[in-house]
């Protein structure tokens, strides 16, 4: 009879790991005499295990949910992407200092709708605002700066009006 317990015992271990992986991993184990009514604890045998061998399983079972939860921590851990820094006037709306940058290429004027992208990364669009240069620049220097509620305005010269723009990066 002891022999029939423990083959049913370990069944109950194969099946056990199973039933938990579909567990989130802060779930605590449960003892299987927990899990089971006293009639299922007969019909597999494991009502015949002595309070050693049920504590043997016991722990047995739950070093392997432990594993599991240890291991579905580290395959969401690897599947995280990497931190990735940011630039300092990548932060929209916490960061309210102008941002100084070039411009890429050549800009005549600007209309909804115009991207602007300078030569640290960052893309601009035109929300508002619409101007015609006298004569097109190559590569400006330009300033972002900051305005009131969030917004933000590029200005390619100090005479000329300033476009009100977003990111779009």
């Amino acid at each position: 009879m002891k022999i029939k317990a423990w083959v049913l015992a370990g069944l109950a271990m194969a099946w056990m790991p199973a039933a938990f992986a579909q567990q989130a991993p802060q779930t605590p184990h449960v003892n299987i005499e927990q899990r089971l009514t006293p009639e299922q604890m007969r019909a597999t045998g494991l009502d015949q295990l002595t309070p050693a061998q049920l504590e043997l399983l016991n722990r047995l079972l739950g070093e392997q949910v432990e594993a599991r939860a240890q291991e579905r921590a580290e395959v969401i851990a690897r599947s995280q992407p990497p931190a990735r820094p940011r630039d300092e006037g990548s932060l929209i709306g916490l960061n309210d200092e102008p941002i100084h940058a070039r411009l890429k290429g050549t800009v005549a004027g600007w209309e909804p709708g115009t991207v602007f992208e300078l030569d640290n990364g960052q893309q601009w669009k035109v929300l508002k605002g619409k101007m015609k240069l006298s004569r097109p620049l190559e590569s400006p220097e330009i300033v972002v700066v900051p305005g009131v509620a969030g917004r933000w305005f590029l200005q390619v010269e100090e005479d000329t009006p300033k476009a009100r723009v977003y990111r779009i990066d």
